[in-house]
């Protein structure tokens, strides 16, 4: 999967879970119930709570969770390893990069975005499906 040369353009399971992520997303939709995956058929619990977003962590072929600045600055130093996928065309996503307050409980979106080669991630885990004011 990562860095392989014969695997003639195609995407990954990454790209797919993420153009199921943003669907969802893009058509917040109530669903029938199933497993509590990244492929979710809705976002939340069943009992309605309006949810925007299925924040995850991604992962590198050699384990290491990727990590993002939080801002656009070139001298910013804080990072974040949690995304929201804002755009995915074939295995090329545009990613969004949020921040988690503790203290709140809750995932803010920050004004940083990268674009990745999905075929450049290995794992993929998804957080709790949550509302992010400004997305």
């Amino acid at each position: 999967m990562c860095n392989d040369t014969n695997n003639n353009n195609t995407c990954n399971c990454i790209a797919e879970i993420l153009k199921v992520i943003n669907i969802l997303q893009n058509e917040v939709c109530p669903g029938d119930s199933c497993l509590d995956t990244c492929t979710k058929a809705y976002f939340g619990p069943a009992s309605g709570v309006d949810f925007n977003t299925r924040p995850f962590n991604l992962y590198t072929c050699d384990g290491t969770q990727l990590a993002m600045p939080i801002s656009n600055s070139p001298t910013e130093a804080e990072t974040s390893s949690i995304f929201r996928v804002e755009k995915i065309n074939n295995c090329c996503a545009t990613l969004r990069v949020l921040t988690y307050d503790e203290g709140t409980n809750t995932f803010s979106a920050t004004g940083s975005f990268f674009t990745i080669n999905t075929n450049c991630c290995c794992s993929i885990r998804c957080l709790g499906d949550t509302f992010v004011e400004g997305v």
